[in-house]
């Protein structure tokens, strides 16, 4: 990852990470299917994505499927995995037309062959946008992450790539999925929990933290201003006093 110099010298929000909780209470509460519950919430991720371009963030990181979201019903996880391929198959056309580049962090490894398909096209196509990187944490966990970084620079060691002395964090962030993003500067969550579900675990150590009650197909630009308002009045102090 880089050196998040510019968002600690001048209190600037570059990258922010979402937490997007709450869609089957959502759907519950209408009486509503939860597969309907998650569609809204990727038209709500459409909005997101518009929003954060309109206040200049650069990097926007949501969390769509963790690795334990395997553990819900076949039927829930296989309305998850065709909602991906339906969401681009929509908003493709706009996702270009606002300039947004996609990206996929997470273990490919087992997902369905449309799912791959579709993340592959969607960064090839999208790989020289600018205005706002839109990176989706799917089939993604934080402490898998951490372990596979371990993993591959154990081997570099092996093969005398690198000495065992000379490892920093620096070195090891380098081998994370986000190597060269920002560490995040907030990240939010919907729904009212307060933890972070096995999100960004490396890269959340200096991140604010913002829970709001409000269910994520409800969250939009009256709810993310107060997020980025709250942010401003922070003293970031990585550490140090």
């Amino acid at each position: 990852m880089i050196e998040n110099a510019e968002s600690r010298n001048e209190g600037v929000l570059r990258h922010l990470a979402v937490i997007m909780d709450g869609n089957g209470r959502w759907a519950k509460k209408r009486h509503l299917s939860r597969e309907i519950g998650h569609r809204r919430g990727a038209e709500n991720l459409r909005t997101l994505c518009i929003l954060c371009r309109e206040r200049k963030i650069q990097y926007l990181t949501v969390y769509a499927f963790s690795t334990e979201n395997w553990k819900r019903s076949a039927a829930e996880v296989g309305a998850l995995m065709r909602l991906i391929t339906l969401f681009f198959r929509k908003y493709a056309e706009e996702l270009e037309q606002e300039g947004i580049r996609l990206q996929f962090i997470g273990d490919r490894t087992n997902l369905p062959a449309h799912v791959i398909e579709t993340i592959e096209q969607a960064e090839e196509s999208s790989k020289d946008r600018r205005m706002l990187r839109l990176i989706i944490a799917f089939n993604y966990g934080g402490r898998r992450e951490i372990v596979e970084a371990a993993r591959s620079l154990s081997l570099e060691i092996l093969a005398g790539a690198i000495r065992h002395d000379d490892l920093t964090e620096q070195m090891f962030a380098q081998h994370l999925y986000l190597s060269d993003v920002p560490d995040p500067d907030l990240i939010v969550r919907t729904g009212g929990e307060m933890r972070l579900s096995n999100f960004l675990l490396w890269q959340a150590a200096y991140a604010e933290f913002y829970s709001v009650d409000c269910l994520w197909p409800d969250f939009g630009a009256a709810e993310l201003d107060a997020a980025l308002d709250d942010y401003k009045r922070r003293h970031r102090r990585f550490g140090g006093r």
